[in-house]
């Protein structure tokens, strides 16, 4: 269409990363569980931060992560999150632009702060969240501008974003003026955690106005309620037009019908840091398929992108994409 205006537009919660490094004995004081993602109040936020060692803050966020890799990667990238005008708001939309992302959500002048996550990675390179989501609860179907919408390919979601009322609203709003225009929605299911809270609404939203689903085994499992993961894969292949299931060392599953693509993963980088790993599997994937790769093909940027994402400290690439890519494939 001559009136696209964005390969993928991105909807979720704008966060202010700060990412520390602790060892299993600090999660176990802090009655955490390894790899989940806690919602906490400003009061918990403010005792963590008390007792987390040296940090690192990066702007972040798992669908702000996507639209950064999409346009590293080349693409034209658009995100929608709610931040507010203050100290770490401006952060977050400097840091995002920057990445050469389309970012025009007006920002909050008063109400709760611009949202921040605790992030803590283990020794094992494991990282557990916890998340403070201030102004990002704000986020509602007015900031959705459906001219934006209409003229992007894929308007891709997070699961994260389906906690308050006004983020399903958002979301619910998005997918119908995407489908009104012919263009594609996408979901991350995020979390398990999320799952679990959610299960029934997500399967009614994924049945009835998802067209492509990102999930990793243990969201997949837990969205179908099996401990097999091919009784997962064979239940969403009729949901969905495509499904890519991420299986951390062991590659990914793209699901398209009858058919299944497997991706190996690329195993060359040392693991540092998960953070970002299916954020950036998603933009990848995305940018392969907005831009007419294969499944295979978007697969394999997929896979790159996510591993260069875990080869460091922080959830956005360091690296450009595009040149990665292009030498690699």
């Amino acid at each position: 269409m001559s009136d696209l205006r964005f390969d993928t537009t991105c909807i979720g919660n704008a966060i202010v990363d700060v990412i520390s490094k602790v060892e299993d004995k600090f999660l176990e004081e802090e009655n955490l569980v390894k790899n989940s993602m806690n919602l906490i109040d400003e009061d918990r936020a403010e005792q963590l931060y008390s007792r987390m060692g040296a940090a690192v803050e990066i702007s972040g966020g798992s669908a702000g992560n996507t639209a950064a890799g999409v346009a590293s990667l080349g693409g034209r990238s658009n995100y929608i999150g709610k931040v507010k005008n203050d100290q770490l708001g401006a952060i977050f939309a400097h840091d995002i632009r920057a990445m050469g992302v389309n970012f025009d959500t007006q920002m909050a002048e008063g109400g709760p702060a611009t949202a921040r996550s605790f992030i803590l990675v283990t020794p094992d390179a494991h990282r557990t969240m916890n998340t403070y989501l201030g102004a990002c609860v704000e986020l509602g179907p007015d900031d959705i501008d459906p001219a934006v919408i209409a003229a992007s390919q894929v308007t891709y979601m997070e699961g994260y974003l389906w906690d308050p009322e006004g983020g399903k609203a958002a979301f619910r709003k998005a997918a119908e003026i995407s489908h009104e225009a012919d263009q594609r929605v996408s979901l991350t299911l995020s979390d398990s955690f999320c799952v679990d809270r959610f299960r029934d609404e997500f399967k009614d939203f994924i049945s009835g106005g998802v067209d492509i689903l990102f999930a990793n085994e243990d969201e997949i499992k837990s969205l179908y309620q099996t401990d097999d993961i091919s009784t997962a894969i064979e239940a969403v292949r009729s949901q969905v037009e495509i499904a890519c299931i991420t299986r951390s060392a062991d590659g990914s599953l793209i699901v398209e019908g009858d058919n299944t693509v497997e991706v190996a993963a690329d195993t060359t980088v040392d693991v540092i840091d998960t953070t970002g790993a299916g954020d950036l599997y998603a933009a990848g994937f995305l940018y392969g398929f907005t831009n007419g790769r294969s499944l295979a093909e978007s697969g394999a940027i997929a896979s790159l992108a996510a591993a260069e994402v875990i080869s460091h400290v922080g959830a956005r690439p360091e690296k450009d994409l595009k040149e990665l890519i292009e030498s690699r494939i």
